[in-house]
C-alpha cells in the first residue's frame, strides 16, 4: 500500500480506539467530567499526564526546532522536563490536598475573592487558547500532507474528533483516551527513531546512536558540524543565542510547566496527595522516553536532509539538482512547508547559511522534520502512516485537555462560582459541554489561522502561564501573609506585561524582533520569566501594605502543607 493508504489505516484505527474509549468512559456527573471522579491510578494518571503534556510541540515541532537551532534547541528539553520537578515538589501534592476542581477554584478560595477567581479564569482561558492554537496547527499539518486534504478540512476533522470525546467523556473520557494516545504517540516516535539509528549508526538505541560514529567512522556530530560549515551555517554544536536569553527561555518554560492549568488539573484526578506526587514521577518517566530520543531524531533528520539537498563536486559541497529530488520532497512542496525559489534559474537547489556567499533558495518549515523523517530515510510506508497517527495523537490529546480547562473555567469557575451559585449539577454539566463546543470552534479558527510555529506559539503560552499562575499558586501555598490584593495585582501586572511584549515584537513591530531591540537581550519566548518576577514583586509589595488574610485562610494554608 502507498503512504496515503497506510495513513488512512493507521489514523482510522487510532480514531476508532479513541471514540470507543470515550463511549466506554462517558462522564455521568460533574465529578466525572471535571476530575474523573478522583479515582484514577497513579500510573494511569502519569501516562495520561504525559500524553496531555506531550503536545504537537513535543512530537512534531521540538525535534524540528532542535534540528534547525542546534544547541539553542536544548532550551525546550531542559525547560519542559525541569518544570516537572517543580510541579512534583512545589505544587501537585498541595493542590491535590486542597481538593478543589481547578486552579481558579484554588485562587478564588485561597484569596477569598471573586475578583481573584475571575482574573484566574481570564488567565486560564487566555493561556489555554494560546496553547491550543499550536495543537490545531499540528493537526492541520498532518492532514494536509498525509491525507491530501486542505489544511482547513484537516482542522475541521480534528475538531470533530476532539469535540466528541472531550464533550461526551469530560475528564474521565479524556483520561483514558490519553492513555491510548500515549501508547500510540510513543510507539510512533520510537519505531522510526530506532530504524533510522540502525541505518545511520548500526545502533538500535537512538540515545546511544547520537554519540556514535557512522559507517565511515566519523562521529555523527562531527559530520554534521562539517556539513554546516561547508554550507555557511554556524557549527551545529555552537549556539547563536546569548547565555542570558537561553537562561530566561529555559526558566520561562520550566515555570510555565508548573503553572499550566491543563497539567495541574490532572493531579486532582487521583485519590490523595501522595498519589499526586507519585503520578508526577511516573509522568516524568513517560515523558523522558520521548524527550531523550528527540535530540537523536533531530540530528538524524538534519543530517539526512543536508545529504539529500547537496552533492559533492570536485571535493566541495554543492547544491543538488531539483529534478533529482526524491518524491517526499515534491510531496511536501505541495503543502508550501518546503519552498524552493530558483533565483538564478539553473535548476540547482542552493541551501545556504548566512555565512555563505551564495544566496539561499530553500525555505523549510521546522515543523515538518519529524513527520518527513521516515520518508527522508526511505523507511516502509506503514511507518510513515504510523508517525502521522502519532502526530495526531499528540496534538489531539493536549487539545482535549486544554478545551476541558476552558469549559471548566467558564461553567464551574465563572458560571457556578461567580454568576449563579445555585446552579444544579445537571445544568452545570450541560453548560460545561456547551462551553467545550464553543471552545472547539475557536480552537479550530486558531488552527486555520495560526500565529506562528507550533513550538513558538507553545513557548508563548508557557511564558504567559509562568507570569500569571506560578507566583499566585506558590505564594498561596507557602505564604500565609499573601492576600487577595497582592495576588490579583501580581497576576494582572505579570500577564499584561508578558502579553504586551510578545504582541509588540511578534505582531506589531516584527522588524524590531531582534536581540539589539529586546529588553536586556531577552526574546519574546523568554520574557515570561521577567513577567513572573514582576508578578512576585508586585504581589509581595501590595500584600505588605494591605490587610492580611482572614484567620481561617491562614489556617487553611497551614493545613494544606501538613503531609
Amino acid at each position: 500500500m502507498n503512504v496515503q493508504a497506510w495513513t488512512f489505516v493507521m489514523v482510522g484505527l487510532s480514531f476508532a480506539l479513541y471514540i470507543g474509549v470515550a463511549i466506554w468512559s462517558k462522564a455521568r456527573s460533574t465529578g466525572d467530567f471535571y476530575i474523573a471522579g478522583s479515582n484514577v491510578h497513579p500510573i494511569v494518571n502519569g501516562m495520561a499526564t504525559a500524553a496531555d503534556w506531550m503536545s504537537a510541540a513535543s512530537f512534531i515541532s521540538m525535534a524540528g526546532m532542535i534540528a534547525f537551532l542546534g544547541r539553542d534547541g536544548s532550551v525546550y528539553l531542559l525547560g519542559w522536563t525541569g518544570g516537572y520537578v517543580l510541579l512534583a515538589l512545589l505544587i501537585a501534592p498541595y493542590l491535590r490536598k486542597f481538593g478543589k476542581y481547578t486552579v481558579p477554584d484554588f485562587v478564588g478560595d485561597r484569596y477569598y475573592s471573586q475578583l481573584a477567581r475571575i482574573v484566574a479564569v481570564v488567565c486560564a482561558i487566555f493561556v489555554s487558547f494560546t496553547y491550543v492554537a499550536g495543537q490545531m496547527r499540528g493537526v492541520g499539518i498532518v492532514f494536509s500532507r498525509f491525507l491530501n486534504v486542505n489544511v482547513t478540512i484537516g482542522v475541521v476533522i480534528g475538531m470533530g474528533i476532539v469535540f466528541f470525546y472531550a464533550v461526551l467523556g469530560g475528564m474521565k473520557g479524556i483520561t483514558y483516551t490519553q492513555v491510548a494516545q500515549y501508547c500510540v504517540l510513543i510507539f510512533a516516535y520510537l519505531v522510526p527513531a530506532i530504524f533510522i539509528s540502525i541505518l545511520v549508526t548500526n545502533n538500535p538505541i537512538p540515545q546511544l546512536g547520537l554519540g556514535a560514529a557512522d559507517e565511515s567512522g566519523v562521529y555523527l556530530l562531527d559530520r554534521l558540524n562539517g556539513l554546516h560549515e561547508a554550507l555557511g551555517f554556524d557549527k551545529y554544536t555552537d549556539g547563536t543565542k546569548s547565555t542570558i536569553d537561553v537562561f530566561f527561555i529555559t526558566a520561562a518554560l520550566m515555570l510555565g510547566t508548573a503553572g499550566l492549568p491543563h497539567v495541574i488539573i490532572r493531579f486532582y484526578t487521583v485519590r490523595k496527595a501522595s498519589e499526586a506526587r507519585i503520578s508526577a514521577g511516573w509522568a516524568l518517566l513517560f515523558i523522558a522516553i520521548l524527550y531523550t530520543t528527540a535530540p537523536a531524531v533531530a540530528i538524524y533528520a538534519r543530517t539526512n536532509l543536508l545529504t539529500t539537498v547537496t552533492q559533492e563536486q570536485d571535493g566541495e559541497l554543492a547544491g543538488a539538482n531539483y529534478e533529482d529530488m526524491p518524491e517526499w520532497f515534491k510531496n511536501w512542496e505541495k503543502t508550501d512547508l518546503i519552498q524552493f525559489d530558483d533565483k538564478n534559474k539553473d535548476g540547482v537547489i542552493q541551501y545556504r547559511g548566512p555565512k555563505s556567499k551564495i544566496e539561499n533558495e530553500l525555505k523549510i518549515d521546522p515543523d515538518i522534520m519529524v513527520l518527513a523523517n521516515p520518508e527522508i530515510a526511505n523507511l516502509p510506508n506503514w511507518i510513515v502512516g504510523l508517525v502521522a497517527a502519532g502526530g495526531l495523537a499528540a496534538a489531539l490529546s493536549t487539545a482535549a485537555g486544554l478545551l476541558l480547562v476552558i469549559s471548566t473555567a467558564i461553567a464551574h469557575d465563572l458560571l457556578k462560582g461567580c454568576i449563579k451559585p445555585d446552579l444544579s449539577e445537571k445544568n452545570e454539566l450541560l453548560a460545561a459541554r456547551i462551553a467545550a463546543g464553543f471552545a472547539v470552534c475557536i480552537a479550530g479558527y486558531l488552527g486555520i489561522n495560526p500565529p506562528g510555529f507550533v513550538s513558538q506559539v507553545v513557548a508563548f503560552a508557557f511564558g504567559l502561564a509562568a507570569s500569571s499562575f506560578f507566583p499566585a499558586i506558590v505564594l498561596g501555598i507557602f505564604s500565609k501573609r499573601m492576600n487577595k490584593a497582592g495576588a490579583v495585582a501580581g497576576m494582572i501586572v505579570g500577564i499584561t506585561f508578558t502579553a504586551a511584549y510578545i504582541i509588540f515584537f511578534n505582531y506589531i513591530n516584527k522588524d524590531l524582533n531582534k536581540p539589539e531591540y529586546w529588553l536586556w537581550g531577552i526574546s519574546p519566548e523568554g520574557i515570561g520569566t521577567i513577567g513572573m518576577i514582576l508578578n512576585f514583586v508586585v504581589a509581595i509589595v501590595v500584600s505588605k501594605f494591605t490587610s492580611p488574610p482572614p484567620e481561617e485562610v491562614q489556617t487553611l494554608v497551614e493545613d494544606i502543607r501538613v503531609p
